[in-house]
């Protein structure tokens, strides 16, 4: 039997998910509004001390209107960009020896699986120690944050690419160069770009701790600077730059990263 119902247009699948994600962000600015101006205190958490949403959008507007945003993000997004484009490089060079060499992962990987798990706000002192320069050490905060999740993704990206194909491209004829090129790579890029989009959200994670280094201006120096006095507005406006920031970086490195691996369609799209 033939069946009447019409399929789903993919531009109103679009509208749809669009419109379900902004409902669910205003619904948690809105219980975030209810709690806040409620005082709600349940024990566990309480909402006495914590600003509304009306308090951090005045907060926020004062510091759009301030001569020192700009400032801001200039240093922020410079400390951010100039740690993640170090880590893609290192972290994606070593990535791919490492995935395609037995030897070079016993070499390689343990003394870097003993760093990954450090905090970033542990590395402050080392980091001061090591770089003449405050900025430096900030930089070096963000790189380090950025590092991990892209080596490793890469790491797993190349081994995971099929032997089957490696195989068949040795068998006509190609060399070990154009393995590497036109299969290992190719194989390997979602997953190199999945990395590259977690490590640039964990570069901006780190920001409040590379900026508590002794930074004048940033979004992460006026998060931290807002809460040594307590001003709690302030506090969260800072998150929030962090977070939106974040995510838009992130998204850009997807977008871009998805636009030039046209052979690859994610599951599920």
């Amino acid at each position: 039997m033939r069946s009447n119902t019409l399929p789903t247009p993919p531009n109103w699948q679009s509208t749809s998910r669009f419109l379900l994600r902004v409902a669910s962000l205003i619904a948690c600015v809105a219980a975030w509004q209810w709690a806040s101006t409620q005082r709600i205190d349940i024990g566990i958490v309480t909402f006495q001390n914590v600003p509304s949403p009306t308090d951090v959008l005045d907060a926020a507007w004062s510091l759009v209107q301030s001569p020192k945003l700009g400032a801001h993000l200039k240093a922020s997004v410079y400390r951010v960009f100039a740690g993640f484009i170090a880590a893609a490089v290192i972290g994606i060079g070593l990535g791919l020896v490492i995935g395609r060499s037995r030897w070079l992962e016993d070499v390689l990987l343990p003394p870097l699986e003993v760093l990954r798990p450090i905090p970033a706000v542990a590395w402050i002192p080392l980091a001061i120690l090591m770089f003449p320069s405050s900025e430096m050490s900030m930089v070096y905060i963000t790189f380090i944050g950025a590092l991990f999740p892209i080596l490793l993704n890469t790491i797993h990206g190349v081994e995971g690419v099929d032997r089957r194909l490696v195989a068949s491209a040795r068998s006509l004829g190609s060399g070990s160069v154009a393995i590497f090129i036109e299969v290992i790579l190719p194989a390997a890029a979602p997953s190199i770009v999945t990395g590259l989009s977690i490590g640039m959200g964990t570069a901006w994670f780190c920001l409040v701790t590379a900026e508590m280094i002794s930074g004048q201006f940033g979004i992460g120096y006026y998060t931290w600077a807002s809460y040594t006095i307590q001003n709690y507005p302030e506090i969260v406006v800072g998150m929030l730059f962090i977070g939106v920031i974040g995510m838009g970086s992130s998204v850009l490195v997807r977008k871009i990263g998805n636009a030039l691996m046209p052979w690859y369609q994610p599951k599920g799209k």
